[in-house]
C-alpha cells in the first residue's frame, strides 16, 4: 500500500547495506542437505545458478538480493541497494552477478564486496528481467518503460530496442547473440544480432510474461493463457503445450535443452520433455504462485522461488523435493477475517505490508499502528525524500483518499503500484478492517 523509493538511476549509490555470514539468517546447519533456503521477508521473484552450480542468487519483494550456498543452504550475503522489489538477477562466466529492480537500475556485483561494483539506470521504468549474452560480453534487459536494451559489460554505448506497444516483460539471448524479447503487446520479437535490422515479430493470442531459449535455438515462451508455445529460431510455431491450471510466470530451459520447466500462478511447475512437446510430470508445492525458477548447470536438480518466501531444491529427473521438505503453506495474516469485506480488498496489498510488529516489513513498511502515523516514518523502512517531506498524518480520511485518487497523485515520489478503490463502500470497508488489524 504506502511504499516509497527514490526515482530510478538519479543520483549516488546511496543506502547499501551488506550483511555476511553463515550466521546471518538461518538456523541450517553447514553440510546438511536442505530442500529450502529461508531467509527473505516477501515472495521470491528471481532466481539465477552460479556457472559451478555451488552459488545461487535471489532476488525477492522484500528490496533484498541473498548469495546463497546451495549445497548447505547457508546465505553466503544479504544485499540492499535497489529502491523496491528485486524482479531480476543473473550470473556472468566470471561469477560476478546481476541484480535488476523495480527502481530501474541494473547493479553488478561482485561476492564479498559492501556495494555493486558498477551500475546501470538508463531505464525510467521496472527493470523485468535481465540476461547475459553466451559469450558473457553483452548485458540484456527488459522494462516496463516499453523499451530493452544492449550493452556491452567491457563499456561502450547501448542499444536500444524499440517496438514493443507495451512492457517488456522478458528477455533471452539465442546461442548465435540474438536477443528474444516478449511483452504485454502480445508480441514475441526475434532481433538482428547487429543494430539497424527490423525484428522478425511473432503475434501470438496472450500476453507473454516469459521467454527462454534451447542450444538448438528453439524458442519457449508463455503467459497469462497458461500456454508454453515453442517455436523454431525464425519465429515458426512448432508445438504448444496447454498447463492444466494457471497462468505462466516464469520459464527456465534445462542446460541440455531437454526439458523446459514453467513455473505457474497456482504454484505448480511443470517440467516439459520439448522434443516431444508433453508434460512430463510435475513440481508440487504449497499451493502458492511460483515466481521464478533456474536448473543447476548438470541439468539435476531445479530450484524454485515462491510467495512462500523460500528458493525450494528439487531433483529434476523425478520432480521429488530434495532432503527434507516442508509444504505447509505461510501463516495467513488474513486467516481470522473471514468474511471481512475490508479484508477482501487488503488482499491486494498482503504480498507487500504486513498488519503486525512481528511480520515486519516487505516490499513495503508495516501498517501495525498506522492510524494517526506520519507518512514514511514507520521504524526500518528506507522511505524516498519526497515522501518525508509530505505533510500527510494518516487516518480514516487519508487512507480513504489515497485510494480514491491513486497513490502516484496523492503520494508523489512513491514507488507502490498504482491502486484505486472506486467503489466508495469497498474504500469504506477497507479503512474499517485497517483500523481494527493494525491497532496497536
Amino acid at each position: 500500500m504506502m511504499a516509497g523509493s527514490r526515482r530510478a538511476g538519479r543520483g549516488p549509490i546511496r543506502g547499501i547495506r551488506i550483511a555476511v555470514g553463515a550466521a546471518l539468517l538461518l538456523g541450517t546447519l553447514a553440510g546438511q542437505a536442505t530442500a529450502q533456503l529461508r531467509g527473505h521477508g516477501g515472495p521470491v521473484r528471481a532466481l539465477a545458478v552460479s556457472p559451478d552450480g555451488l552459488r545461487a542468487v535471489s532476488g525477492s519483494f522484500d528490496q533484498s538480493s541473498i548469495l546463497w550456498s546451495v549445497d548447505d543452504g547457508v546465505a553466503l550475503g544479504v544485499l540492499r541497494f535497489h529502491d523496491g522489489a528485486v524482479s531480476a538477477v543473473a550470473f556472468l562466466p566470471d561469477g560476478d552477478f546481476l541484480s535488476g529492480g523495480e527502481d530501474g537500475r541494473i547493479a553488478l556485483w561482485r561476492a564479498g564486496e559492501a556495494a555493486p561494483i558498477r551500475q546501470f539506470a538508463e531505464h525510467s521504468g521496472p527493470v523485468a528481467a535481465i540476461a547475459v549474452s553466451p559469450d558473457g560480453r553483452d548485458l540484456a534487459s527488459a522494462s516496463w518503460d516499453g523499451t530493452a536494451r544492449i550493452r556491452s559489460l567491457a563499456g561502450g554505448g547501448q542499444r536500444v530496442l524499440e517496438g514493443h506497444g507495451g512492457n517488456v516483460n522478458a528477455v533471452a539471448f539465442l546461442p548465435d547473440g540474438r536477443p528474444v524479447t516478449a511483452g504485454s503487446d502480445l508480441t514475441l520479437r526475434i532481433w538482428p544480432k547487429e543494430a539497424g535490422g527490423a525484428p522478425v515479430i511473432v503475434t501470438l493470442p496472450s500476453t507473454l510474461n516469459a521467454v527462454a531459449t534451447a542450444p538448438d535455438g528453439e524458442i519457449a515462451t508463455a503467459g497469462a493463457d497458461g500456454i508454453v508455445r515453442l517455436l523454431k529460431a525464425d519465429g515458426t510455431l512448432r508445438a504448444a503445450i496447454e498447463l492444466p491450471r494457471g497462468p505462466v510466470i516464469a520459464l527456465a530451459s534445462s542446460p541440455d535443452g531437454s526439458r523446459i520447466a514453467a513455473a505457474t500462478v497456482v504454484g505448480t511447475v511443470a517440467v516439459i520433455d520439448r522434443a516431444e512437446a508433453r508434460i512430463l510430470f510435475h513440481l508440487v508445492g504449497p499451493g502458492l504462485p511460483v515466481w521464478s525458477l533456474a536448473y543447476r548447470p548438470d541439468g539435476r536438480e531445479i530450484l524454485t522461488g515462491g510467495s512462500d518466501r523460500l528458493v525450494r531444491r528439487w531433483n529434476a529427473m523425478s520432480g521429488e523435493p530434495i532432503g527434507p521438505v516442508s509444504l505447509e503453506r505461510p501463516k495467513d495474516m488474513l486467516a481470522g477475517f473471514t468474511g471481512s469485506r475490508g479484508a477482501e480488498v487488503f488482499q491486494a496489498c498482503a504480498a507487500c505490508h504486513t498488519l503486525t510488529p512481528d511480520d515486519g516489513n516487505r516490499a513495503g513498511p508495516t501498517l501495525h499502528g498506522v492510524f494517526g502515523r506520519r507518512i514514511a516514518t514507520a521504524p526500518g523502512y528506507p522511505f524516498t525524500e519526497a515522501l518525508k517531506k509530505l505533510d500527510i498524518v494518516w487516518s480514516s480520511d487519508t487512507i480513504s483518499k489515497l485510494f480514491e485518487i491513486g497513490p502516484a497523485r496523492y503520494t508523489p515520489g512513491t514507488k507502490m503500484p498504482e491502486q484505486i478503490v472506486s467503489n466508495e463502500r469497498d474504500r469504506a470497508a477497507l479503512v474499517e478492517f485497517l483500523r481494527g488489524a493494525t491497532r496497536p
